[in-house]
């Protein structure tokens, strides 16, 4: 009895004797399976990714380019933003120099006698309403009714307002009222050096204005309207120029122009021009900022 119990005791102890740790690994050998990253490993390396680069591991050149291409980037982002204030407007503040024929620049004459060509001016204001001028001639030319007989050629002049819409897009639909030389024809009668004289005459005048102007420095307007002249609408020839007395000392009146009733007092007009515009003249700080940053990258 005694063998068999002390043959017992060392196969309980060997039976219960647990398995080293490292031989519990070996069994579940797990090298050749990888597992997926973690949500905050992943999320480290988008940091990472999006970081900007450590200053402190570049070299005084590469720490130039970049401050160079902040500065580009922050500008390009000034300068969108003020193109974006100037396209609210593109009439705000603008001096406008033209160049055109027609009932603008200054006046037009009788069907078939052409038009006169001048120079004109025009300041727009930020509201819209634009103070306008110009000056113009009418050029000598050859009487193609008449053989051996020219046509007198002269000067005019017209002033007015112009009022614009749609400062937001680049075509400007607008009315005008001006005063000035606004019609002319040639006395049908030639002088003594067989020059038909000029007879111009001064009235008023109301366009509708198509404008194609924005930030860029073309302009060009076509412009259709009415004049009306009240001297042609008297009855004398002191008052009215288109007429005159049959002979001296007589009392008849006649026309002086080719139109037996003499010279219209209203009419069908229209001109066309091309013209400058200059960049805003008033600007605000940021357009001010803008234009500095432009002539900084031309001079480089």
């Amino acid at each position: 009895m005694l063998c068999l119990v002390v043959y017992a005791k060392p196969k309980a102890k060997t039976a219960s004797k647990p398995q080293p740790k490292a031989a519990v690994e070996d069994e579940f050998d797990e090298s050749g399976f990888e597992s997926a990253p973690s949500a905050d490993d992943a999320d480290d390396d988008e940091d990472d990714e999006g970081a900007a680069p450590d200053e402190s591991s570049l070299t005084a050149s590469q720490k130039q380019d970049l401050a160079a291409r902040k500065k580009f980037e922050e500008e390009q982002r000034l300068d969108e933003y003020a193109n974006s204030l100037r396209r609210r407007n593109w009439l705000k503040d603008r001096l406008v120099f033209q160049i055109g024929m027609g009932s603008r620049y200054p006046f037009m004459g009788e069907t078939g006698m052409g038009m006169g060509f001048g120079i004109g001016a025009e300041y727009i204001t930020r509201w819209g309403i634009a103070l306008y001028g110009s000056g113009g001639l009418l050029p000598k030319g050859n009487d193609n009714d008449f053989e051996g007989i020219q046509l007198d050629g002269g000067y005019g002049y017209k002033v007015g307002l112009n009022y614009y819409l749609f400062p937001k897009n680049p075509l400007h639909l607008g009315i005008s009222a001006s005063y000035g030389t606004v019609y002319f024809d040639h006395n049908v009668e030639p002088n003594a050096e067989n020059i038909r004289p000029l007879i111009t005459v001064d009235g008023f005048q109301f366009d509708v204005l198509i404008t194609y102007l924005t930030n860029e420095w073309y302009y060009l307007q076509f412009s259709v309207g009415m004049y009306y002249a009240p001297k042609l609408a008297k009855d004398t020839p002191e008052e009215n120029p288109s007429l005159r007395y049959q002979s001296t000392g007589s009392s008849k009146i006649i026309s002086s122009v080719v139109n037996p009733d003499g010279m219209s007092k209203t009419g069908i007009v229209f001109g066309i021009s091309i013209g400058y515009a200059l960049p805003e003249l008033f600007p605000d700080d940021t357009e001010k900022r803008r234009r500095q940053r432009e002539k900084e990258r031309e001079r480089k």
